[in-house]
């Protein structure tokens, strides 16, 4: 029987990794510009910090972590998200010390038990942000200007919208609102809905089934309840995206899967895929520092998913709209004759590649016909045969292939130099 890879998982192929690098390459580019610097959290997690940061009503924690026990009894889990991780090293490393905002991104795999679909796996790959120690709603803005232009320069069409889920202090108000709401539609919530109306009425608005989510679209809205700080908190960010220029939707159903989030929650919606998508979301965390037995520190940050960026970039190349990167092809194939040719080539490909010139050679003894095929296949841009006769004169001539006129007398010793100057 053949083996293959587990259910929702990915193979990312030579020819795909292409488009990977262009992301992460402008994803860099970009958070290095904006003073974000990378941090790297442990792909495994005991599995409390899950259940107390990102909450115990949440999918998350409830069905979709890949939960496992090591040899001492520890219970443990694949990481489902980054937010709480990181949350969680500023808290032991000590991070807290060093001057305000702290400014972190990462990029990786994480891992839910979902049902796999175009776009959603159980191993994902996101790249995400988290600021700490900034309250203004300048830090949101910032944060949101910092993912709309990763988005731009991949040139992803995506939508900003936004919305305001309150805090602490006016938020069970605003849950009082919706149990007096949903209660009048129990009957036709789904099972699932049923519950979070006993423990938290804010996911509702959050199902995915049809039916929940046409009865969410009567009820209460958020910014209806919010207390002063909230709302001023929220005219600010509006005020701030406008200064940037940076277009938005007030989008009311947008509550975010995870219990840490308030006051700002935001999301990017693309069209690309073929249908809406959230390709980018998150918010704003102020409690969740504490809540992990770290001091009180605000925070805010958002998380991109990566597949579907690769999703809406071919989808568009597919169209005709975009180019996809491609894989790299050498500068220079050097075709030998004979051992010393042979010898001779590997050496100088070596030398050209310490360099930082991609050289490649023949290492599976083909004729020099199949070197030429494969040298044109592979899309080398120059040829250079070797052989005895070329080794004792110093002399070789070096053929350009997209040009089959072209072709000069090169040195052997002074290639690199012909080839780069």
């Amino acid at each position: 029987m053949t083996i293959q890879k587990p259910k929702g998982t990915l193979d990312i192929l030579p020819e795909e990794t292409a488009i990977w690098h262009k992301i992460e390459h402008v994803i860099r580019q970009c958070t290095e510009n904006a003073g974000f610097n990378e941090i790297r959290i442990p792909t495994f997690e005991n599995t409390a910090l899950y259940k107390r940061g990102v909450g115990n009503t949440t999918d998350i924690v409830k069905k979709e972590m890949f939960e496992f026990g090591d040899r001492e009894g520890q219970g443990l889990c694949l990481r489902p998200e980054g937010t709480a991780g990181v949350v969680r090293s500023v808290i032991e490393n000590g991070l807290y010390g060093e001057p305000m905002p702290l400014k972190y991104y990462y990029l990786g795999p994480f891992f839910r038990y979902e049902k796999p679909q175009a776009g959603r796996s159980r191993e994902f790959y996101q790249f995400g942000i988290e600021m700490f120690g900034a309250q203004s709603p300048l830090a949101d803005a910032s944060c949101i200007a910092l993912a709309d232009d990763v988005l731009q320069r991949l040139d992803i069409n995506a939508s900003l919208n936004i919305n305001s889920i309150g805090c602490p202090k006016c938020r069970p108000k605003y849950h009082d609102a919706l149990r007096s709401y949903f209660s009048e539609h129990e009957n036709e919530l789904c099972a699932t809905c049923k519950e979070r109306l006993k423990t938290n009425p804010l996911r509702i608005l959050d199902c995915k089934s049809p039916i929940c989510s046409a009865i969410a679209k009567d009820a209460p809205k958020t910014v209806d309840y919010l207390c002063e700080d909230c709302s001023t908190h929220f005219e600010g960010l509006k005020t701030s995206l406008g200064v940037l220029g940076i277009e938005y939707k007030i989008n009311p159903m947008i509550v975010r899967g995870l219990d840490y989030y308030v006051k700002t929650v935001f999301e990017f919606i693309s069209d690309d895929i073929g249908a809406q998508s959230t390709v980018c979301g998150g918010g704003r965390y102020d409690g969740l520092v504490e809540e992990l037995s770290g001091p009180a520190l605000c925070g805010i940050g958002f998380g991109m998913g990566l597949t579907r960026i690769v999703l809406a970039l071919r989808a568009k190349a597919q169209k005709g709209l975009a180019k996809l990167p491609e894989i790299k092809a050498p500068l220079i194939y050097i075709a030998s004759m004979g051992e010393k040719g042979a010898l001779y080539a590997i050496k100088t490909c070596e030398q050209l590649r310490s360099r930082d010139i991609y050289a490649e050679c023949d290492v599976v003894s083909r004729s020099l016909k199949a070197q030429m095929k494969y040298a044109d296949k592979i899309g080398a841009r120059y040829v250079l045969v070797v052989g005895d006769n070329e080794l004792e004169t110093g002399l070789a001539t070096l053929k350009n292939m997209s040009d089959k006129t072209d072709s000069k007398e090169v040195k052997l010793d002074e290639i690199a130099f012909t080839l780069v100057g």
